[in-house]
């Protein structure tokens, strides 16, 4: 090869280097005058792996002071008796406690006195002839019953054991008493508005 082609080759890879450390800067500055230049130009980035998270370490001095701190607290909680939530359907209103508002009992005169304790003894004697009046009729009613199974069972074995069943037609047995109004028909009620004062307690 003559000195002139080999000056112009090594002109020509002069110049490919020089346009390479253009492009790669410094990176590649120690392999710039290598023959291998444009192939390491190739690059892939590093493979990235997942690493699993380091547990914090924690100081056992710091750990310790922690617990001792919740056993103080739950000492503190154990002395303090729990707070009760107070009934207030058992509790008198302090309005009610007023001395000024007792009322006093009217003063009857002596005869209306004795007419009224009259009137409670007839009352006394009235019900306790109508106690002694049931009681009675009750006793006849059980003693006629007896009599009447005790005939019947002469008669008939059969029909005594039928009539010694207990009547499931009479339950179950309902019955409207008296009342101060006569119903309305077909009257409905309304619902009526209310306001809502119940107190929410929270145990702290």
């Amino acid at each position: 090869m003559s000195s002139a082609l080999t000056r112009c080759l090594w002109k020509t890879l002069s110049q490919q280097a020089a346009a390479t450390r253009v492009v790669l800067g410094d990176h590649h500055r120690a392999v710039q005058n290598t023959w291998f230049l444009p192939v390491m130009t190739i690059k892939t980035s590093a493979p990235l792996r997942a690493e699993p998270k380091k547990k914090k370490r924690i100081d056992p001095r710091r750990e310790q002071m922690m617990r001792e701190r919740l056993r103080k607290k739950l000492k503190k909680l154990e002395r303090v008796p729990p707070e009760l939530i107070p009934i207030e359907d058992f509790i008198t209103p302090a309005k009610c406690l007023d001395e000024s508002r007792d009322r006093l009992a009217p003063k009857l005169s002596f005869e209306e006195s004795e007419r009224r304790a009259l009137l409670l003894k007839e009352w006394s004697q009235y019900k306790q002839k109508q106690y002694m009046d049931e009681i009675k009729a009750v006793e006849l009613a059980v003693e006629a019953q007896k009599e009447a199974l005790k005939e019947l069972r002469l008669e008939s074995e059969e029909l005594y054991q039928e009539a010694l069943k207990p009547d499931l037609l009479l339950f179950p047995f309902s019955r409207e008493g008296p009342s101060y109004t006569p119903p309305i028909p077909q009257y409905e009620a309304p619902e009526g508005k209310y306001n809502d004062i119940t107190k929410v307690y929270t145990q702290s």
